[in-house]
């Protein structure tokens, strides 16, 4: 049986990730136009580190975008820019007609997000922090839940990466958060407050400086739907679930994620707060096996999981994965 194949850990920082996010970034604001314009078109680098098109078989293209396919890579394997822009096309090529959420959660290897008390700063090492920002830079909202709030105090925006902060979303359908909170208090960026619809009273729009919007709350899947719908009504089409372990659970559970990424940490909490939590099946044959491609951040491995692949082609691999003990791809960070 071979062993898998591990890829040295590369830091996200440097001149190449410089100019690997200068490229995500230009490709990120194009994307809506390109696809209501149709057709194939080929990109290169600017001078402003921007993206100029090109003819279609020009041999110094970057990138190619395809209409209803998004984004792919020109680079050759062995560009250090290549894996950056491996890792985040797929959330680039997003638009409003082909919409896309996307939950990440870090986890220690025993399957935690927090301890006990719910210290969960941090799980992750630096990489997977950076990778964070960056994934708050490209989309147009975060989501993270009470309990997130509640524990870590999040700012969820973009001080560690140049880009924009997206719009901040805080579900709290049984709103049990005061509003001394910073998402609440400061005016760095637009935060959206999602509670049930019975605990917002009468001509109640604000609670600190957020904007209060009330949903009907039943179950927490129904919850995380009408959130969404929400969201994708003002104009979000990528919409990036930061966490924590409950909020992230109850799209999944609610199939309301297209994207999956879990960074596993080498830590051992012991107990604590778990990351994904679903109903549990009978049998190991009806569980979930989405397709995956995996990254090395640092000291962290990332697993970016496909969740609307189909089952199918998710099963027939499966068997030649588990017999060749290579999980995936594995790739490097920049």
């Amino acid at each position: 049986m071979s062993s898998p194949a591990v890829a040295a850990p590369v830091q996200q920082r440097g001149a190449a990730a410089d100019l690997a996010w200068s490229i995500l970034r230009a490709a990120s604001a194009l994307a809506e136009g390109l696809e209501r314009e149709g057709g194939l078109r080929v990109f290169g680098q600017d001078e402003q580190q921007g993206l100029r098109l090109l003819p279609v078989d020009d041999p110094d293209a970057l990138l190619a975008w395809t209409p209803g396919t998004g984004w792919a890579s020109r680079l050759s394997p062995d560009d250090e820019r290549s894996e950056l822009l491996n890792l985040y096309l797929p959330i680039c090529g997003a638009t409003s007609a082909r919409p896309m959420t996307v939950g990440h959660l870090g986890q220690s290897l025993d399957g935690f997000i927090a301890t006990p008390s719910g210290d969960s700063q941090f799980v992750t090492g630096n990489d997977n922090i950076v990778h964070v920002h960056r994934m708050r830079a490209l989309c147009d909202a975060v989501v993270v839940g009470a309990g997130t709030v509640a524990a870590d105090d999040p700012q969820l925006t973009t001080r560690h990466v140049p880009g924009p902060n997206p719009l901040r979303v805080v579900f709290d359908p049984g709103r049990r958060l005061s509003p001394t909170f910073r998402v609440f208090t400061d005016r760095v960026v637009e935060t959206l407050y999602i509670c049930a619809r019975s605990l917002v009273a009468p001509g109640e729009s604000h609670m600190g400086n957020s904007v209060i919007a009330g949903i009907d709350h039943d179950r927490p899947g129904d919850a995380a739907a009408q959130m969404l719908e929400l969201l994708r009504a003002r104009g979000c089409a990528r919409v990036f679930v930061e966490g924590g372990g409950v909020t992230v659970s109850a799209f999944l559970e609610a199939n309301l994620l297209d994207r999956l990424q879990i960074a596993i940490a080498p830590v051992l909490i012991g107990e604590g707060r778990p990351a994904i939590r679903l109903a549990p099946q009978a049998r190991l044959r009806d569980c979930r096996r989405p397709s995956y491609r995996v990254f090395r951040m640092g000291g962290d491995v990332l697993f970016d999981c496909e969740l609307d692949a189909p089952a199918d082609a998710v099963a027939d691999t499966a068997a030649d994965t588990l017999s060749t003990a290579v999980p995936g791809a594995v790739h490097r960070i920049i």
